[in-house]
């Protein structure tokens, strides 16, 4: 039997194969950010406090006279100036008082003018016998009596006139057609407005403070200056110009005011304002828009940029002024602020910037 031996051989395949090339990452998109440099300036030590404006001069307006009112020569609301004719009370019956006091005068002058005739014919008569010391005594009397007629009516007529001049005197309590006088009340009050009066509280502890920080300060030198309740800052700015010598019991609180030039009538006689008061030397600090500050669980921070990228840096705010904020820590001065474009930056995120114009402090 034949027997066939097959042999079996062994291929071995070498297949190289080349490396596939690695998978990129595809690049973040920039993201387009507003900014800011963080700026140093000089900032003086600050004081705040709740004031509310007044106005230095206020009257209320009321009848003098009684009468039928005539005219409102002014529109509620409307400035006035001072000396003008706010109301007309009918002036007939003033007219015919004065009238009649005039002619009550010139009466009491005819009779002075007989009385004093007679007088001087007693005095001649009186040497010579023809007449007796009792009749020169009635004629002197009755002069007399003239001369005292002529002085009440002369103060007669002044009342006349003066009760005719009261017939000419925010929003009035009475209108045309009504019976005025002096029970009648208020018709209206007269508020000046420029300048205005700012009251504000101060706490002991505060004023003492405040004394120490200003102290060998004269307070008329102070900067005041005014916030509105919607954070807007009144653009003139105010002295103190009164300090109250006494506390306030229920309070415990000083009364201080400053004045406050108000040619634009943006201060209204009632209103709620907060007052900055200006003391000590200027330091320097840092300043940077409110808009720029992110809070968390950890506290206050701003985003930088730094070598095109967003980077965080925590800071320490001090006190507000206007729109921006002091930073006592955290920032030097220099530092790109990203002010505006903020959602969805992240740190270590590039970052495309553009220059925001902003105004950093007082001028």
């Amino acid at each position: 039997m034949k027997c066939i031996l097959v042999g079996s051989f062994l291929l071995t395949v070498f297949v190289s194969i080349a490396p596939l090339p690695a998978q990129t990452q595809p690049k973040e998109k920039a993201a387009q950010v507003a900014t800011v440099n963080a700026e140093r300036k000089p900032i003086a030590k600050t004081h705040d406090f709740v004031g509310r404006v007044e106005g230095i001069n206020r009257v209320d307006v009321r009848a003098r006279v009684k009468g039928y009112l005539d005219q409102v020569l002014f529109k509620e609301g409307d400035l006035v100036e001072e000396g003008a004719h706010l109301y007309q009370i009918e002036k007939g019956l003033f007219e015919a008082a004065v009238a009649q006091a005039e002619g009550e005068l010139e009466r009491s002058n005819s009779e002075k003018i007989l009385t004093a005739a007679q007088l001087e014919r007693a005095e001649e008569l009186l040497p010579k016998g023809a007449t007796t010391v009792v009749a020169r005594d009635q004629a002197l009397a009755a002069d007399r009596q003239a001369q005292g007629k002529i002085l009440t009516n002369q103060a007669n007529l002044k009342t006349a006139k003066i009760n005719l001049g009261y017939t000419s005197i925010g929003k009035t309590n009475v209108t045309k057609g009504n019976v005025v006088g002096p029970d009648s009340g208020v018709l209206t009050i007269i508020v000046s407005q420029d300048p205005m009066h700012v009251t504000f509280p101060v706490s002991q502890r505060e004023f003492l403070r405040f004394q120490e920080a200003g102290q060998g300060m004269d307070t008329s030198q102070l900067k005041v200056r005014l916030r509105f309740a919607d954070g807007a800052t009144y653009n003139h700015i105010g002295q103190i110009d009164f300090v109250d010598v006494t506390v306030d019991r229920s309070t415990d609180t000083v009364l201080v005011r400053a004045t406050f030039p108000n040619p634009s009538g943006g201060l209204i006689d009632g209103q709620l304002v907060r007052v900055n008061v200006e003391s000590g030397t200027p330091e320097e600090k840092v300043l940077i828009p409110q808009a720029a500050l992110i809070a968390d669980q950890e506290g206050v921070y701003v985003f930088i940029v730094e070598q095109g990228k967003a980077a965080v840096r925590r800071l320490k705010p001090g006190g507000e002024i206007g729109a921006n904020v002091i930073v006592e820590e955290g920032l030097s001065g220099g530092e790109q602020i990203i002010v505006q474009g903020l959602q969805g930056v992240r740190a270590g995120m590039p970052v495309t910037t553009t220059p925001m114009p902003v105004t950093l402090g007082r001028n």
